[in-house]
Formats: C-alpha cells, structure tokens, sequence
C-alpha cells in the first residue's frame, strides 16, 4: 500500500520522531495528527482512552490514507497498541522508552529515566528493565512538567528554566557521583551508587527540549530517546516510502493555531480540524 507515514500523539511531542523519520528518509512523505482535545492523557482513565485512542486513529488513517502508522506516544502504546493492530489494516509501530540502547552506552550502569509519571509506573517500563538493564541502577523521575514546557514551547513560549530546573532536580541528584545507596555491604558500610551517565527520554515530548535540558544539566550525560529506533523499524517493515502532495499534513482535535509556526519548524501545515465522533 502506497501512502505517506502518519504519525500519531497526543500533542505535539510526535514531531521528534517525525524530526527522526525526515533525517532517516528525507524524500518520505509524513502527516501528523494530535489528540490536543484530550491531552494530556495520563489524566485519562484507560478503557476510555484505549477507545478515544483508537477512534482518533482511525478517523486520522481515513484522512491520509497512510502506508503505516507510528504510535509516538508511550500510554498509547501501553494501551492501544493491540486494538489498533485489530482494527487497521496497516502496519501499527509503536513507542517505548530506550532503555535498551541506554544499556548499551552506559561505562557506568546508572541510567536515569526521565518520563511521564504514568510511564515511570507502569508495568511494561520495569519489564523493559528487567529485560535489557538488570544490571544498572536506574533512577526514574516523573517529570510531568516538561509537557506543558514543550507544548507552550511549540506554541512560541520559551521555555521556563526555573519550571524545568524544579522538574529535574531529582534526575541532577543523582549525576553526583558515590552517594550513599540504600544497601548495605557485609561490612555495614554504605555501597557507592555509580555516577549517572545516560538519560533516557521517555516521553516523546521531552526530546524537543534537549538544548535546555543539556544546558541545565550539571555535567554532560548521554541523551537518549526512541526516534532512531522507531525509524529503523519503519524501515523494516514498509516496503516503499512514499513521496506526494501530501507531504506535510496535520490533523489536530481541537483547534489549534497558536502551534502554526511551531508545526511549520518541524516540515508541517497549519493544522485542520479531525472530526471523531468520540
């Protein structure tokens, strides 16, 4: 099936995985769509979101006719990913945080996973851990806040530096080096916890503020986020990549055109309304 790649989130933190897809395949065509009526969804209750999830989905495939869709949201992905692999007859890829490559790089074996408070709770996020980093420390922080950062930033607004310092103060605790851990050796004396030396950016928003957080952090750590990874999935199972007038497409839920200017950095027209029905 012949058609571009449409990406999908509740608000505009997809547009760093569609920044990735354009780097890895500059000549493919993309549309957008975002779920901004509802964001942000960790205040949603999940039967009601896993449907309003799909519904939006479904209206936004019917719009643009995409070759696949790709999911750059971690709770739609927790929630939705099976039901909207049901219901579409295109390929559905998903997002989940990078711990995988963040193991990968880490000398140290301490990672910090900076994410929604939903992501950083739920089940499948210690599944990938203990799948891929048993052998790290890994200190999770929800960072909420940095949503609302990176929606006001798409909208024009600079971010807050004071907001997003208050957000990672936990995260920059643990880039000091030999703190005390919790456990005890058999000498009773406290084991040093590794310095951190790789971020994981669990949320698909938070890439959009790296040159902030870089400068805020107190010494140079890793960054790492998804958009690689999804883009290289993409590769694997879309046979063609597709190149139209439609390049550039954005849907949104509600309307939005103070993310015009915003949306156009990224390779994107001034959003049209997505009628749902939910």
């Amino acid at each position: 099936m012949k058609g571009p790649m449409l990406i999908f989130d509740s608000g505009v933190g997809g547009l760093s995985v569609a920044q990735s897809l354009r780097q890895h395949y500059p000549d493919a065509a993309l549309c957008y769509a975002c779920d901004n009526a509802w964001l942000p969804y960790g205040l949603r209750e999940d039967a009601a979101l896993t449907e309003r999830i799909v519904a939006v989905c479904r209206a936004a495939v019917a719009a643009c006719n995409p070759s696949v869709l790709v999911v750059a949201c971690n709770t739609a992905s927790t929630l939705a990913l099976e039901n909207l692999r049901e219901q579409l007859a295109i390929p559905v890829v998903g997002t989940v945080p990078a711990i995988k490559p963040a193991a990968a790089i880490s000398r140290t074996r301490h990672i910090g996973l900076l994410a929604t408070k939903a992501t950083v709770g739920r089940p499948y996020t210690q599944r990938l851990i203990d799948s891929f980093a048993s052998d790290c420390v890994i200190t999770r922080v929800a960072a909420d806040a940095l949503v609302v950062e990176a929606e006001a930033y798409l909208a024009g607004i600079t971010p807050n530096a004071e907001r997003m310092q208050a957000a990672l103060a936990p995260l920059w605790d643990a880039i000091t080096p030999f703190s005390p851990a919790c456990s005890l050796s058999s000498h009773h004396q406290p084991l040093a916890t590794p310095e951190l030396d790789t971020v994981v950016l669990g949320c698909t928003h938070f890439p959009l503020l790296k040159p902030w957080l870089s400068q805020l952090a107190p010494k140079p750590v890793h960054w790492i986020d998804s958009g690689d990874a999804i883009a290289r999935r993409v590769a694997q199972i879309v046979d063609e990549l597709y190149s139209d007038q439609q390049d550039g497409r954005c849907f949104t839920t509600a309307p939005a055109a103070n993310l015009t200017a915003g949306l156009a950095r990224y390779g994107f027209r001034a959003p049209q309304l997505l009628s749902v029905g939910c």
